[in-house]
């Protein structure tokens, strides 16, 4: 049964908005997606209801609140396809995801050992890795953009050895739209030995992904991009992996005994969870999974495919365009420049317009630096979004320009 749109968008109060006396047309999903009313509600039945730390009461509230916390995990666990509950760690976001592995999987590392990521990375999968290189004197490599936004695959396999210990790379680029090949990437990184970390803060909000399918090592991803609420994430990690990192944060909940001279850590998933966690962000993402479910993926990527085929057909219209990410396998990205106007000026006339998109370099400047541009405009589209929004950006877009020129 094909997605029933007008419905689903029923379901999100926000794009009812106005923006002066324009309707919002959202077109940011790639920084974050709007929120459904049953995470809405979840928010505030927990704050109204059930209110109360977790893990450490005997009383009621409290062990509501750990339940539902706990169940959330396991929504999670099934989501993503990880073996067990205790694979799943909950952080504040994909940028913390990530730090854990560097700083935790990197204290097993050793001076000469290779970490390689990709040109396209978001800042977030590049700094840490730098930090960590850096802190440890480790080699950092890079597999280089083509023209076309996609991965040099050939330089990929040239950049491996016995040395590499640690491959990180986007499922999708957040500037570009490109769906890398995941599961090459995979097997010829476990071909030499290298554990693997994808970074999905761009994928799983428009297809499946199964971990052990897979069979990476690490998997992050941020709650708020899925229809949940910001300051929550997911880590995951293969058990014996994690059971090898020593944790980067200590506190409370992390310990299953403390004295003045020694401490000995929880077991999983606890070890990297120290201190009051964001309690209702970890259930209400539960529910986000939980809604998310109802549909089938197959028919999410359809539609976004068609919305993404439909727009880039007509902004081709338009005098001047230059798309960035051209990939034949393209998430719902459509980033692009118009001769030599600012990206900013347009992202201000559309606003006024009531439209939402992104400008500027969508925290990937090398990305930016191997076009050879300061930044894009970037429209990334949810399976809410429709083609009669798509007319209504590319009519304000050529007023836009037509006020610049």
């Amino acid at each position: 049964m094909a997605l029933n749109v007008e419905n689903i968008r029923a379901e999100f109060p926000i794009l009812s908005t106005k923006v002066g006396k324009y309707p919002l047309v959202y077109f940011d999903n790639g920084a974050t997606s709007e929120k459904p009313t049953a995470v809405i509600n979840r928010v505030s039945k927990y704050y109204r209801e059930e209110n109360a730390n977790i893990h450490r009461g005997v009383h009621h509230l409290s062990q509501i609140s750990t339940t539902n916390y706990e169940n959330a995990r396991h929504s999670i666990q099934a989501f993503i396809g990880a073996k067990k509950s205790s694979e799943v760690i909950f952080t504040s976001g994909t940028t913390e995801g990530i730090n854990l592995v560097a700083q935790c999987y990197g204290e097993l590392l050793s001076k000469g050992d290779e970490i390689i990521i990709t040109e396209m990375e978001h800042h977030s999968n590049i700094v840490p890795w730098q930090m960590l290189a850096e802190r440890k004197g480790l080699d950092l490599k890079f597999i280089p953009l083509k023209e076309n936004g996609t991965l040099d695959m050939n330089a990929f396999e040239g950049l491996l050895t016995n040395k590499t210990k640690l491959v990180a790379f986007t499922h999708i680029s957040n500037s570009l739209g490109t769906i890398n090949p995941i599961e090459e990437l995979i097997e010829k990184s476990h071909h030499v030995g290298a554990k693997v970390l994808i970074d999905a803060a761009q994928s799983l909000q428009h297809c499946k992904v199964n971990v052990q399918e897979l069979d990476c090592d690490f998997l992050v991803f941020s709650g708020h991009k899925v229809f949940g609420p910001t300051g929550v994430g997911i880590l995951y990690g293969k058990e014996d992996i994690l059971n090898q990192m020593p944790p980067y944060k200590g506190g409370g909940d992390m310990i299953k005994e403390v004295s003045m001279s020694k401490t000995i850590y929880n077991d999983l998933p606890h070890k990297f969870e120290a201190g009051t966690p964001n309690i209702v962000g970890g259930i209400a993402l539960g529910t986000a999974i939980d809604w998310l479910n109802q549909f089938d993926f197959n028919e999410i990527e359809a539609y976004e495919h068609e919305l993404l085929a439909y727009a880039t057909t007509k902004i081709k219209e338009i005098d001047g365009v230059m798309i960035y990410g051209t990939a034949e396998n393209k998430s719902s990205i459509l980033s692009f420049l118009i001769d030599d106007l600012h990206p900013y000026d347009i992202g201000t006339l559309l606003n006024q317009q009531g439209i939402a998109v992104r400008t500027g370099h969508h925290c990937t400047q090398p990305v930016m630096d191997f076009f050879k541009i300061p930044g894009t405009i970037r429209a990334s589209f949810s399976f809410y979004n429709t083609k009669e929004e798509i007319d209504v950006f590319i009519t304000a877009l050529k007023k836009a320009v037509s006020m610049l020129r």
